[in-house]
């Protein structure tokens, strides 16, 4: 009986210290070797295009110019990272800013701190073989379509794309198959009809002629056709807590991701792609050029939010999502970012 009480008692301290540190994750930057803060960065999907300034800013060694230990992980699923933040395994994610709007309607605070890109840079695509059944979102009734995961951007951009042709989530089937090779081969095996998804998986799709692009996110003018203004996307968000707790770290990380977004403002696609590690280009270095020249005009220079489009995405994600819908009026966008740390980045030059 002594054993199992002294067993318990040490299971519950094991329990207690956990917590703790989970804790201390969530709301305080660990301190890596020499002093320097430490942070943890979970990005949903380190080898898209979207994301590559995460990696990119690793490689050009802007973290650790200044001073800041930064670790990447990669997780194919936004929904999936998200998680991961609000549970403290990580202190910050590098994906799509609407998942903050959607968390403060589900009573969480989180708030992008960099905007890396004004829109999505993704691109709804449809199977060649279906190209002709499906000419616009109102032929999404009775389809499979392809989303990284269920409560991602991509999926929240395919409802968003549905809702306009007032075609109810109910109407299709959303199949969670994430991105890349697993994205092509539901493509390939007819476990879909098309998907939205990021290249290089779209050019790599159009290369080989098996898909074509329905709606192509990609640029500020297809943005604003499908939809009803700019989108904006890529950021680096973090909890409130570890936010306010932590601003010199935060604004470490700004400086660090401002001086990459102008770096790639000032090279050409080939010299970008170059500075990537060489898997990214999946044995094709011409192909993931082309991914990069496709993508690359999505990355705003100064890692601002444009405010208007912040309303916008409050707006499309009203016109689908139950969670945002009842609670629109309630929302508080300058709760969801903010441009502090970036404006200071700009300041330092």
């Amino acid at each position: 009986m002594r054993i199992r009480r002294i067993a318990g008692a040490l299971t519950a301290l094991t329990v207690v210290a956990a917590l703790t540190t989970a804790c201390q994750d969530s709301r305080t930057a660990a301190t890596g070797e020499g002093g320097k803060p430490k942070v943890t960065i979970m990005v949903g999907g380190l080898e898209k295009v979207i994301y590559l300034p995460a990696m990119l800013t690793q490689q050009l060694g802007n973290f650790a110019a200044q001073g800041i230990d930064v670790e990447l992980q990669s997780e194919q699923s936004g929904a999936n990272a998200e998680t991961a933040l609000v549970a403290g395994q990580v202190q910050g994610v590098v994906g799509f800013y609407d998942h903050t709007i959607d968390l403060q309607a589900k009573d969480q605070c989180i708030k992008s701190v960099v905007q890396l890109a004004n829109i999505p840079g993704e691109a709804e695509v449809v199977g060649t073989a279906h190209a002709d059944a499906i000419k616009s979102s109102a032929d999404f009734k009775g389809k499979k379509l392809g989303v990284t995961s269920l409560g991602s951007s991509t999926d929240f951009l395919t409802k968003a794309l549905a809702a306009k042709a007032g075609v109810g989530a109910d109407q299709y089937t959303p199949v969670k198959v994430g991105a890349g090779q697993t994205f092509i081969a539901s493509l390939d095996n007819g476990g879909i009809d098309g998907g939205m998804t990021t290249d290089p998986t779209i050019a790599q799709l159009t290369n080989t002629g098996k898909a074509k692009v329905l709606y192509d996110l990609r640029t500020p003018e297809g943005t604003k056709a499908a939809l009803g203004g700019l989108y904006p996307a890529s950021s680096l968000y973090m909890s409130c807590d570890f936010v306010d707790r932590n601003k010199d770290a935060v604004q470490k990380l700004a400086n660090a991701f401002v001086a990459t977004l102008k770096w790639i403002g000032q090279h050409s696609p080939e010299e970008i792609a170059a500075k990537m590690p060489p898997s990214y280009s999946g044995g094709d270095k011409a192909l993931y050029v082309k991914s990069v020249k496709d993508s690359i005009g999505m990355f705003n220079g100064d890692g601002k939010m444009d405010a208007d489009g912040a309303k916008n995405v409050l707006e499309v994600l009203s016109s689908f999502s139950k969670n945002v819908q009842p609670k629109k009026d309630s929302i508080d966008l300058s709760k969801t970012y903010t441009t502090e740390f970036v404006d200071a980045a700009a300041k330092q030059g």
